[in-house]
C-alpha cells in the first residue's frame, strides 16, 4: 500500500497516531484509512487525501477533556461547545491538534477531520468519504451497518443520509444533546424537499 503515497510520510504519521491512542482505537483508525481509500477509488476521490484523513481523524480522541477545554477558551471557540464533550470535540477541535502537532496543512483533510462526526449541510467528496468510512469500517458491528456498507458501494450520498438518520435516531433514543450541525446535516441529506406550487 505504501507505494500509493508520495505527498506525505505515512509511516511517520502512522507512528505518531499510534502513540496517541489505545490499540483498539488504532485498529479502528487503520480500518477507516482502508475504507476511505476504497471509497475514494470507487467515487473518484483523491486517494492520498482520503488516506491521510482516515489516519488522522481520531488523533485527538483519547485526550483528556482539559486539553480540549483549554483550546476552546484559548482560541476563541464558541463557549457553547463546552456542553458537548469529546464526541464533538475530537473532530472539530481535534483538527487543530492534527494541524499543529502532525504539521498537516491540507485544508481539505483538516475540514474532513472537523466534520467526520457531525457532517454538514455542504460536504465535499472527501468530507463524505471520511464521514461514511468512519461509520462502516470493517471493525464496526451494529444493527444496520451491513445495509450502510451496501449503500456505500453504489451511492455515497445515500450512505451519508442513512448514517445521519440512524445517528440522529440513536442520539434521540438516548436523550443525548444534539450538536446543531448534525441537524443541518439531517435537514440537507435526509429530509426530502417538498414540491411547492408556483
Amino acid at each position: 500500500m505504501t507505494n500509493e503515497f508520495t505527498s506525505f510520510d505515512r509511516e511517520m504519521i502512522m507512528q505518531r497516531v499510534q502513540m496517541a491512542m489505545s490499540e483498539k482505537r488504532f485498529l479502528h483508525v487503520l480500518g477507516v484509512e482502508k475504507t476511505a481509500i476504497e471509497l475514494a477509488k470507487r467515487f473518484g476521490g483523491h486517494i492520498e487525501q482520503a488516506a491521510l484523513a482516515g489516519l488522522t481523524h481520531d488523533y485527538a480522541k483519547e485526550r483528556p477533556d482539559e486539553e480540549f477545554e483549554l483550546v476552546i477558551y484559548r482560541d476563541g471557540y464558541d463557549l457553547n461547545l463546552l456542553k458537548y464533550g469529546n464526541a464533538i470535540w475530537h473532530g472539530l477541535i481535534g483538527a487543530d491538534f492534527v494541524e499543529r502537532e502532525l504539521k498537516i496543512t491540507d485544508q481539505a483533510v483538516l475540514q474532513a477531520v472537523r466534520l467526520h462526526t457531525t457532517g454538514a449541510a455542504q460536504m465535499t467528496l472527501l468530507d463524505k468519504i471520511l464521514y461514511v468510512a468512519d461509520y462502516i469500517e470493517p471493525g464496526r458491528d451494529f444493527p444496520g451497518v451491513e445495509e450502510a456498507r451496501k449503500l456505500a458501494e453504489v451511492d455515497l450520498d445515500a450512505a451519508v443520509a442513512f448514517e445521519t438518520k440512524h445517528t440522529l435516531a440513536h442520539l434521540l433514543e438516548n436523550e443525548q444533546l444534539i450538536y446543531p450541525k448534525t441537524l443541518e446535516t439531517y435537514n440537507q441529506w435526509v429530509v426530502k424537499p417538498k414540491q411547492f406550487k408556483a
